[in-house]
């Protein structure tokens, strides 16, 4: 079942330094408190008593993170009512989108402008951050995001970059994982605001999905962040086999 197959993903990401809480995986980034970085993943079909959310919580404040959770509710349907009991709110409901490498569309890009091609040496991957933190309105790049890049490439993943030719520079850039169970997430799609609208997203992640064969993936998936980006990934041969939930619970102001 795909729902199962992206949760053991997610698992499989958190790494060794996982915390578990009672039926929850929990994932921490030590140096970043960024949301997407922080969450937990739910037990496939567990049902979470109050006691469990609440020591769900007291983890992720001790850590001073936000208490939330990324996660497919079919795969777990009875947590949403659970974590909704305890003051959880919904951040948003995305579609889960899945390709394989072999269905992946063609996205041509100028190709006398710019070149689509895998990267995994420290200064590409230096740009690469700095497109993703400036397309996602994060802080400038340091140290921490070019070591998690390269983790990503070390343990397996691949990472992507569209370059402009005539100046070298990485217009836009993007990533995904080492698969588990032959799946894998495309993450990080990032392209810098004077590239935008030339088809560089598209051709990033037709890349990443097609390159992923030769890393072992067979499905990759993705959650566009609204239905522009999905029609993007459309284009390039994704479809939708569901929906993730990013839910969390902010401090009262």
């Amino acid at each position: 079942m795909l729902e199962a197959d992206v949760h053991a993903y997610l698992r499989s990401v958190a790494g060794s330094g996982a915390r578990r809480v009672g039926s929850f995986t929990v994932r921490f980034d030590e140096h970043d408190d960024a949301l997407p970085f922080n969450y937990a993943i739910p037990d496939d079909d567990s049902a979470p008593t109050a006691q469990e959310v609440a020591e769900l919580v007291a983890v992720f404040r001790e850590r001073g993170r936000t208490p939330r959770l990324e996660y497919v509710p079919a795969a777990a349907p009875k947590v949403e009512g659970a974590l909704l009991a305890a003051g959880f709110t919904q951040e948003d409901r995305y579609p889960l989108l899945v390709c394989s490498p072999d269905d992946v569309v063609d996205a041509p890009v100028d190709d006398g402008v710019l070149k689509v091609v895998l990267v995994r040496e420290d200064p590409e991957l230096w740009q690469v951050a700095r497109v993703m933190n400036e397309a996602f309105e994060a802080p400038e790049a340091t140290e921490h995001d070019v070591a998690r890049l390269r983790r990503m490439v070390d343990g397996g993943g691949l990472v992507a970059a569209a370059v402009d030719t005539a100046t070298g520079d990485v217009a836009g850039g993007g990533q995904i994982g080492s698969p588990y169970r032959g799946v894998a997430e495309v993450a990080g799609i990032a392209v810098r605001s004077s590239y935008r609208r030339r088809g560089v997203g598209g051709a990033i992640t037709a890349l990443l999905t097609r390159a992923g064969a030769s890393a072992g993936v067979t499905t990759a998936f993705l959650t566009p962040a609204d239905d522009r980006a999905a029609q993007v990934y459309a284009r390039v041969g994704y479809r939708k086999m569901g929906e993730a939930l990013f839910i969390s619970l902010r401090q009262k102001t």
